[in-house]
């Protein structure tokens, strides 16, 4: 069997957080099944979060936002594990996604075409998601609005299919227990790559 490329992203702006050691719990899994994994970490990454002029004039991209890009195109899995905060990413999340999927990179227009072009075709990817909510409510009651957007306007636009997202809620109420039982899933989820 081929050993997957695994590229994982703390998406989270804090090092030592849950979503940190969901992360880490992956990382152990799938190494142990003989992936290669590299890891990034947003709280480590220098780089300017704005597209100061959206995509009219593309900034130079910053030393660590290049590094990235590299390790995107090196993987064949991309895992991104972070907190659900007012609905969305964490604001940094979003500024590392605006400035590195950018057209060229993870998508590209063509004349006479009004659907893009997936340019990081060939890979799968996981995110796996913390919440202060239950996550039937986010499922159910919410209806998943940013599960919808990360599959059909960011990671799924891009190409990454198939695209699993694994919920890890109600944070807020866990208890040890619960929280070593979401380590555990978080190292066998790693262990299938």
């Amino acid at each position: 069997m081929k050993k997957s490329k695994v590229l994982l992203l703390l998406g989270h702006p804090n090092n030592d957080s849950l979503c940190a050691a969901l992360l880490a719990s992956y990382a152990e899994g799938a190494r142990a099944s003989g992936s290669e994994v590299r890891i990034q970490r947003l709280a480590d990454l220098a780089f300017d979060p704005n597209l100061h002029q959206g995509y009219h004039a593309i900034q130079d991209l910053e030393p660590d936002l290049l590094k990235f890009q590299d390790d995107l195109h090196w993987a064949d899995h991309f895992v991104m594990v972070f907190p659900l905060w007012w609905g969305g990413m964490p604001a940094g999340l979003q500024g590392l996604i605006d400035r590195t999927f950018l057209p060229g990179f993870a998508f590209k227009y063509n004349a006479g075409s009004p659907f893009p072009q997936k340019l990081l075709q060939g890979r799968s990817a996981e995110v796996l998601l913390t919440m202060d909510s239950p996550a039937f409510w986010y499922k159910w009651v919410l209806g998943s609005p940013l599960s919808k957007r990360l599959r059909g306007q960011i990671l799924g636009f891009s190409g990454f299919k198939p695209l699993k997202i694994h919920l890890f809620g109600n944070v807020r109420g866990s208890d040890a227990k619960k929280r070593q039982e979401w380590l555990d899933r978080s190292k066998a989820l790693g262990a299938r790559r």
